[in-house]
């Protein structure tokens, strides 16, 4: 079974894209722990991160790298956080997280109930950044 995240890649599931190549798809997280989280993926289903073949684990991190300039600006933060968790959805995935503090990237914090409408708007704004 394609896990949820190959279905919003064939457009299954709707999603607020930030951009995309053919490789790689990157979108806003739908429960957020901060405006701006997005989360980035490889178009190719592969469970853990780590058994990404290295092409496409360094893709994934440059792919990731053109859009986090485009996040800090449309959602100003002191940095832009990183990371890898890999738990909650069989597909490889990289979430980057604008965050003022550590407290921002803490996964146990409550997660930010936004409306499609305001997704879409800061995928928008994100969009609006990219080169």
């Amino acid at each position: 079974m394609p896990s949820i995240f190959t279905r919003i890649i064939q457009g299954e599931i709707p999603c607020h894209k930030v951009a995309e190549d053919d490789r790689y798809l990157a979108f806003l997280d739908i429960s957020p722990l901060t405006e701006g989280h997005t989360l980035v993926i490889p178009k190719k289903e592969v469970d853990y991160v780590f058994d990404l073949d290295d092409a496409t684990l360094s893709g994934l991190i440059l792919f990731a790298k053109k859009i986090a300039p485009a996040i800090q600006k449309a959602c100003p933060c002191v940095r832009l956080g990183v990371s890898v968790i890999g738990l909650e959805v069989p597909h490889a995935h990289v979430h980057l997280i604008p965050m003022n503090s550590m407290r921002d990237v803490n996964f146990a914090n409550p997660k930010l109930s936004l409306s499609q409408e305001q997704l879409a708007v800061i995928a928008a704004r994100i969009r609006s950044y990219l080169d």
